[in-house]
This record gives structure tokens, sequence and C-alpha cells, in this order.
């Protein structure tokens, strides 16, 4: 009987502290530091900044881009930003529609992503960021582009 009360007393326990984990908030310096993050990341792209990049990005960030293309790893992303930099190039604007936390050290971050060429074309697509706090900053762990259907 007293080990039937006291599994129940320890799953009780156990299912709290998960449950509590779930609804995550983040502070405003928080926040403020991830749209920081996220203004960086669009100027080192547009400015074609590696040294910037490589501030903000964990080593072993991943990214799936618009075409389908998977870049795993610093580098590969790095070099990928370039590449598409260059033949996309054009003013860079993300604007963050929504930051959810995971944890206190964790968010997952939607963003419109608007690319406008020298030319005045638009190209609208949608960016999700999975950022993390990496010893006292803020960096991108993933990056997930998406171009709307029909465009």
């Amino acid at each position: 009987m007293i080990k039937n009360i006291l599994f129940l007393l320890l799953v009780n326990i156990t299912t709290i502290s998960f449950l509590h984990g779930q609804h995550a908030a983040l502070k405003d310096d928080q926040r403020k530091s991830i749209y920081a993050l996220i203004d960086q990341y669009s100027k080192a792209r547009e400015t074609r900044d590696t040294i910037l990049l490589k501030k903000i990005l964990t080593t072993e960030i991943d990214q799936l881009v618009s075409t389908g293309e998977w870049r795993d790893g610093i580098n590969s992303s790095v070099q990928g930003m370039l590449t598409s930099s260059s033949s996309n190039p054009g003013t860079r604007t993300l604007n963050i529609e929504k930051i959810r936390p995971l944890t206190q050290q964790s968010a997952i971050v939607d963003c419109k992503y608007i690319i406008q060429s020298p030319a005045g074309t638009v190209r609208t697509m949608w960016s999700t960021f999975i950022v993390v706090l990496d010893n006292g900053k803020w960096k991108i762990s993933a990056i997930r582009n998406m171009l709307p259907s029909g465009n």
C-alpha cells in the first residue's frame, strides 16, 4: 500500500514537472536579443559578412532552403548563403511574426522573409529559425526557408 502511494506521488511530481516545462516564457531582454540576432543575420546575408555569420550561427547548424537543398554544418551553410546571396542579390528583410519559446534556452522564430532584387522584383517566403542560448548569447541552430505554393 505504501509503495503504491509513493509510486503515485512520484508519478504526479514527474508529470507536473513535465507540464511546467511546456510553458517556458522569455524575458523582455531575451526577446530583444532574439530580434537583434535575426537583424544581424539579415545584415550578414545582405553584406556577405562571413565573420558575423560564423559568430551568430552554431557550428552544427543545418539549413533547408526553398530549393530543397540541405546544408549541414557551419561551413556548408555559410558557403551556401554566400552563393545564394550572389545569385539572388537584393535587400533581405526578415519580419518576425512569432517567437515560440521551447525552454529558457531555445525558441522557434517564424519570420516573413522578403527579398527585393535590385530590379524591383519581390520574392516573399517564410523562414523558421531555431535559436539557442549558447554561452550567454543567442545563436541560430537551424533554418527552414519555405516558398509559399503558387510562387
